[in-house]
């Protein structure tokens, strides 16, 4: 007779591969929630790079788990966005010191549209389309930016409550702070949003000016850039030290269009002027033989251009690629 508690070969031989299906199938939702945590990373962080570091070591800590800790967690990708978020709050709060010794301003890493990321390249290895970050309004430059301004946990409550839906109990696990304090790091995120951003132009008529930017600059007319950028407009430009640019912000209309038309007449006929969906909004990326030099975003609002970021550092643009 057989013992019923026990099973039999051919019962072994039925249940052992469901319960092997049933772990890979959690291994597979586990790793599908990379581009989700990727995402995050980025918005709280403002660099792909350092995005991708965050949500690695997000996985490490989960591996390194025994299987019995791994099995009691009832949602892994809850798991997974809280350590990323602490990962990232983390980076945060040290990021500024960082920066101290940094050459020149900083500005947030630059993304091209998703279809780059479909055959993109970044340091010979493939991208995987998964992964690309899904780009919106939250990831606009002037947003990044405006975000840069913020408070460590202020950036992480904002981001995680109001743009991933996070309850303020939750994100309270991620800062150690009450959710009564989460709340108000939220709203006072919220305010600095306010008031320090005006309507930003649709995106017709976003790449509207910034074409005709383009022409003008590529025209070296100076009358029609100071027309097209706000008396207050600012540009600065970043190279981490590692490529040459202007060291200081430029302010005011009338100095950017002068620097803007010299530019011109220093560029050299291997480089090329390319519009370029970046961060969701349309930009201009300079090239030299099919490989980004410079990137250019605009902040354009009222029908002129308020702000212009300069991106040249090598390290920051290692992810673009010319579809031509």
């Amino acid at each position: 007779m057989t013992d019923r508690s026990t099973p039999t070969s051919s019962q072994e031989s039925a249940e052992s591969p469901r319960e092997e299906d049933s772990v890979v199938s959690r291994q597979d939702r586990i790793a599908g929630e990379r581009g989700h945590l990727i995402n995050i990373a980025y918005r709280l962080l403002g660099s792909r790079s350092e995005a991708e570091d965050a949500v690695q070591e997000a996985y490490a800590r989960w591996y390194a788990m025994s299987q019995e800790k791994q099995d009691a967690i009832e949602s892994p990708g809850a798991w997974l966005t809280t350590a990323t978020s602490r990962v990232c709050l983390s980076q945060l709060k040290s990021a500024r010191a960082r920066r101290e010794s940094y050459v020149g301003p900083w500005i947030p890493e630059p993304l091209p549209d998703n279809s780059a990321w479909l055959t993109g390249r970044a340091n010979g290895i493939a991208v995987d389309p998964a992964d690309r970050i899904t780009l919106d309004e939250s990831v606009a430059m002037a947003f990044l930016v405006l975000l840069d301004s913020m408070t460590p946990a202020e950036r992480v409550a904002f981001i995680l409550h109001d743009i991933f839906c996070l309850t303020f109990a939750e994100v309270s696990e991620i800062i150690g702070r009450t959710p009564a304090a989460c709340r108000q790091l939220a709203s006072s995120a919220r305010r600095r949003v306010r008031t320090a951003r005006a309507p930003s132009a649709t995106p017709a008529r976003h790449a509207q000016v910034v074409r005709e930017f383009k022409r003008a600059w590529e025209a070296k007319d100076i009358a029609t850039l100071v027309d097209l950028l706000d008396p207050e407009a600012t540009a600065c430009a970043d190279s981490g030290g590692l490529a040459e640019t202007f060291p200081e912000p430029i302010q005011g209309a009338e100095s950017i269009a002068r620097a803007w038309a010299d530019l011109a007449g220093r560029v050299s006929e291997d480089i090329s002027l390319l519009e370029r969906l970046i961060n969701g909004q349309l930009a201009v990326v300079a090239e030299r033989k099919g490989q980004p030099v410079s990137v250019f975003t605009f902040d354009v609002a009222d029908d002129r251009v308020r702000h212009i970021w300069v991106t040249a550092n090598p390290r920051k643009i290692q992810f673009f690629y010319s579809p031509n």
